[in-house]
This record gives C-alpha cells, sequence and structure tokens, in this order.
C-alpha cells in the first residue's frame, strides 16, 4: 500500500519536530520557567505573522482547482485574522500589552524571513507548493498542542495557548488540510512532489527558528 503524502513528508522533518519540542521555549511552557519577557516577544511576532500567513492562504484558495479547497482555504484566512485580533488580544492584555503596542513593535529577522517565503512560495509555486509551505503552521501547532496537553502548565496564560492548539477545533480544521494534502499529492508528478517536500522541510525548519527568535527575543543585529 501506497504511503499518504502526509507521511513521507513527515518522514522527512521529524528530527525537526523533535527539536523544537526539545527547545526550552516549549519546554518552558509546561515547566512555567519561560520569561513572560520571551512570550511576549512570541505572540507580538505571532500577529505579524498570521497577517502575512492569511494572505499567503488567499492565494492558496486562489488557485485551489477545487471549489471546497478554494472555500476551506480561504475561511482559514478569515480564521487567521480573527485568531490574530481575538486570541492575542487577550494574550497581550493578560502581559500588559496593547494591539496597538504590538502593531507598532517592528517585525523581527524570522518572522520577517519565514513570511516572505510563504509568500514566495504560494504567489511563484504551483497549488501544491503553496499548500506544502503552509502546511507546517498548521501540523506542527497541533502536535505540540498534543505533546503538551498532557502536562499542562502553571502559567494561566500559557495553558491558554496549550488549549487553544490541543483543542478538537483545531484538530478538525489540520485534519481537513491534511486530507487535501493526500490529494494533492495523490496528483502530482515526481518533481512537484520534491519541491513540496523541499517547501515542507523548509517551512518546519521555520518554526523552529520562530520559536528560537522568541526564546531569544531576537531583534535585527544592525
Amino acid at each position: 500500500m501506497a504511503h499518504r503524502t502526509r507521511d513521507l513528508l513527515w518522514s522527512d522533518v521529524e528530527p525537526i519536530h523533535e527539536k523544537i519540542l526539545a527547545h526550552p521555549f516549549v519546554t518552558g511552557l509546561t515547566d512555567g520557567s519561560l520569561p513572560h519577557d520571551a512570550f511576549r516577544h512570541y505572540i507580538i511576532q505571532d500577529a505579524h505573522y498570521l497577517r502575512g500567513y492569511a494572505k499567503a492562504l488567499t492565494v492558496c484558495a486562489a488557485k485551489a482547482p477545487d471549489d471546497d479547497d478554494t472555500v476551506m482555504f480561504a475561511e482559514h484566512a478569515a480564521g487567521a485574522i480573527a485568531a490574530e485580533r481575538e486570541l492575542h488580544t487577550d494574550l497581550l492584555g493578560g502581559l500588559g500589552l496593547t494591539s496597538e503596542e504590538a502593531r507598532a513593535t517592528p517585525v523581527a529577522p524570522a518572522t520577517s524571513a519565514y513570511v516572505s517565503y510563504i509568500l514566495a512560495a504560494a504567489h511563484g509555486g504551483s497549488y501544491a507548493e503553496g499548500v506544502a509551505a503552509v502546511l507546517p503552521c498548521y501540523w506542527i501547532y497541533a502536535k505540540v498542542g498534543e505533546h503538551l496537553v498532557g502536562t499542562g502548565s502553571p502559567d494561566p496564560l500559557y495553558q491558554r495557548w496549550i488549549d487553544m492548539y490541543a483543542g478538537e477545533e483545531f484538530r478538525a480544521v489540520v485534519d481537513a488540510v491534511l486530507d487535501a494534502t493526500d490529494r494533492i499529492g495523490g496528483t502530482v508528478s515526481d518533481t512537484e512532489l520534491d519541491r513540496m517536500r523541499a517547501h515542507f522541510t523548509t517551512t518546519s525548519r521555520y518554526e523552529w527558528m520562530f520559536w528560537d527568535g522568541a526564546y531569544r527575543q531576537e531583534t535585527w543585529p544592525v
């Protein structure tokens, strides 16, 4: 029996996923050791990221050959903007920061690089390539949420974040995109599949870099 496309993609990034789970930003969510300043940096940068991510999802929606996929990615783009406005406003409030102050904070290097990459892949590549590029932000977050929810966090802010990404509603969203990925993967050439794998691996690396940048409270060096 042939492997699903999702299984092939995941096999490429298992070592990256393990490094994400071991990163002190992620482990610090459950043991409470993550400084609030680092989490504040993360939430601000995630708000910047989600605005770019939503644009990449709209490109996927426009390129989708199937009406159901067009609807799905368009809804997810709207959902990304809603998450940026609602969840982040809530979390930023708990961190003593307003959404206006967050918007005024510069986009950090990892955020800029990640957003630039997914937009370039979505605009410049095929529909399949765009989906592969945006997939880690869905899937790795669900995997991290699943990993962390069993332990939980002593910090209510961190627990709120864990609950969102470990929740059934988010899991259903991710499952729908994974089903689309498997359908797409069954129709592409070997060359296009190779490009999907390359994009998926690169943006999985950006996921690690995004958390690492937040942990270090990364700013531009010059």
